[in-house]
């Protein structure tokens, strides 16, 4: 597995809420991970951080030398490729830690509107709702 895509996105059922993320991983050898869980309550931004942390980290464990990331979280978009500050205490560590794991990849990430993450936002909203 040396190039990897990723879908993240992260939801919580109330702003904070009972929250989930999900994650759709595609390798360049065919193969699809899909992960969902449960992250207890968080806020909406804090969820999308945690569903990009978790991808990373898969990446990085996989040993894989690529990961281009596709997210509707148009603040964790912006955050992380400089367009937006991220003066938010309760993110800056989140974002911190996803810049120093990128770091270690050939690593981009791109806004695509939430109709085409599709499959991650579902299993985002199962491990909310069910605490997977």
């Amino acid at each position: 597995m040396s190039d990897l895509i990723a879908y993240v996105d992260g939801g919580s059922h109330g702003n904070p809420g009972p929250s989930g993320i999900g994650i759709v991983i595609e390798g360049s050898d065919g193969q699809t991970t899909c992960i969902a869980k449960w992250i207890g309550r968080q806020d909406n931004n804090v969820a999308e951080y945690v569903a990009l942390l978790e991808a990373l980290q898969h990446a990085v464990e996989a040993k894989a030398k690529k990961l281009c990331v596709f997210s509707d979280s148009e603040v964790v978009v912006k955050q992380m490729t400089g367009e937006y500050a991220c003066r938010s205490p309760r993110l800056h560590s989140l974002n911190w830690t996803c810049r120093k794991l990128a770091r270690a990849l050939d690593f981009s990430i791109s806004y695509i509107p939430r109709e085409q993450n599709r499959q991650a936002n579902e299993l985002a909203n199962q491990a909310a709702k069910y605490r997977q």
